[in-house]
């Protein structure tokens, strides 16, 4: 039965365990910073940092991050993997100004014959001396069972009789790794409260792997059956599949077993985004608890109960993490989804123009992924701004365009009631459009309009979907005339303020044969 008052301790084994994810190798700085925001920012009670004796800046980088732990009074709490290899990794450690050795011993009979060739007397005699030799240099031992969830299975008798030989020696604690990440979380409950059975004394760690998706679990097991710290890493980096997620972890023993933990939740957002950049390994949107999607509502249902009194929230929160929730916009979203986001914006729309809004959302949602919040100020301007004039309608347009050689455009337009076609080459997409343009106004004796400026706005996020606002100013014989388009292409954006321009023109050439002018803003000789 769950202990819910009992404090577990966290360690983070990125910087060790996860440098083992293929392709990621932290430099120093790196290092320092993470291991900063691990300890002072997500207050994690452990850090591991590297393995000894495997180079000159994995040395300088324990230097540093122990340097500066020391002044915030945290080096008993950055650990180092070492080797039971004749005091080598004591000394490298010791000479890194390191304080806390996690000593790998084989902690499965298999691996004890099969890799040292050495019976189970003769390993504990090696691991009883690097302790001795660990101690002799001021240094605090923890202690690796490595394979220990196989030689729990398959060989017990050994796995107890190298427990027992080295219980007396003042190891901190004995860590067991389901090395290669086999384990049920039924099978860890039985075999770690064995162990917190059968040696009461003892400090056991629990330290998994991800082969089988069973990772998170497989922690929460191992905390209710009483081990006393638990291994994580941020994004569940870590050898192969990887190693459980330090923000499932955190998260779950709080709010499914009611365990006390250290962690500051609301830096582990923060603290995965590092993590991403200096690894290169990008997490997935949906990923629990710091994936980017994960606090947004897609369906336009739970947007509207959300609305009408949160029915779609649990304890699960995005403030609780320096978050925030979002409904997204797309052919789901509705009534509710928009309002929730005018209401972010503080925008106010009548019924008649959310409803005019929400259906160009629907139509942009059929061709892009997702609409931001921040995209709904450029589709507000393009709706709301009238859509009377209907003389110039673009059929359909193709674009080319090549490094080193000019680009291309097709296009078929309507001019009230007829139907025109022509090619054009430019300097860049819309150049080629404006010269095809300019053929078929050509032909009905006009001339485009002279641009005075041309500007282009992308909403903040850096998405490469994002839609794009496109502003251009046309010199009329009635002033400046400016004219916006707004689409998820730079270019046909620039065409959508094109085409609406022509239309104005066009709406003010006919006013004026009403009122028997026989000229038009639209033929004055421009360009």
């Amino acid at each position: 039965m769950t202990d819910a008052s009992r404090y577990v301790r966290i360690l983070d084994t990125t910087l060790r365990d996860g440098e083992q994810t293929q392709g990621v190798s932290f430099s120093p700085a790196e290092k320092v910073n993470l291991a900063k925001a691990l300890l002072e920012q997500v207050r994690v009670d452990r850090i591991e940092v590297a393995s000894a004796r495997v180079s000159s800046g994995e040395a300088a980088a324990v230097s540093q991050i122990v340097a500066w732990a020391e002044d915030k009074g945290l080096a008993e709490r950055v650990e180092v993997l070492g080797f039971v290899d004749g005091g080598q990794s004591v000394d490298w450690i010791h000479g890194a100004g390191g304080r806390v050795i996690n000593l790998l011993a084989k902690g499965s009979e298999k691996h004890c014959h099969g890799q040292l060739c050495k019976t189970l007397d003769q390993h504990v005699a090696d691991v009883r001396d690097t302790i001795a030799i660990a101690f002799d240099r001021g240094l605090a031992v923890n202690l690796y069972l490595e394979d220990w969830s196989n030689g729990y299975r398959d060989s017990p008798g050994y796995v107890f009789g190298l427990v027992e030989r080295l219980a007396d020696l003042g190891v901190g604690h004995f860590m067991l790794p389901d090395t290669l990440g086999v384990m049920t979380p039924e099978r860890v409950f039985a075999s770690v409260s064995d162990m917190v059975q059968r040696f009461p004394g003892l400090q056991f760690d629990f330290h998994p792997h991800n082969d089988y998706g069973l990772a998170t679990a497989n922690v929460l097991a191992a905390a209710q059956a009483g081990a006393a710290a638990l291994h994580c890493t941020v994004n569940c980096l870590g050898e192969r599949a990887g190693n459980a997620s330090l923000a499932e972890v955190a998260v779950n023993l709080r709010d499914q077993l009611g365990f006390e933990v250290g962690i500051d939740e609301s830096h582990l957002a923060r603290v995965s985004e590092l993590v991403e950049y200096f690894s290169g390994k990008r997490i997935a949107d949906n990923a629990p608890i710091v994936g980017a999607d994960v606090f947004t509502q897609t369906a336009g249902i739970h947007a509207d109960g959300d609305k009408k009194g949160s029915l779609y929230h649990s304890r699960l929160s995005p403030e609780r993490f320096a978050r925030r929730r979002k409904y997204a916009l797309g052919k789901l979203a509705g009534k509710a989804s928009l309002a929730k986001n005018l209401e972010r914006l503080d925008i106010h729309l009548s019924e008649e123009n959310q409803r005019k809004v929400l259906q160009r959302v629907v139509e942009l949602g059929d061709s892009k992924k997702t609409i931001t919040t921040e995209d709904l100020p450029f589709i507000i301007a393009e709706v709301l701004e009238s859509k009377d004039y209907d003389h110039v309608e673009l059929l359909a347009c193709s674009i080319s365009s090549s490094l080193d050689l000019g680009s291309m455009a097709t296009i078929k337009m309507r001019l009230e009631d007829q139907i025109y076609t022509a090619s054009g080459t430019g300097n860049g997409g819309y150049d080629a459009f404006t010269s095809a343009l300019g053929k078929i106004l050509k032909k009905q004796g006009l001339n485009l309009p002279a641009l005075s400026d041309f500007e282009v706005r992308i909403p903040k996020g850096g998405r490469t979907d994002a839609l794009t606002e496109c502003s251009i100013t046309w010199q009329t014989d009635r002033g400046d005339l400016r004219t916006r388009g707004v689409h998820a292409n730079q270019v046909f954006a620039a065409i959508g303020a094109t085409v609406r321009m022509l239309n104005i023109l066009v709406h003010r050439a006919l006013a004026k044969e009403k009122e028997a002018t026989p000229t038009s803003d639209i033929a004055e000789p421009l360009c």
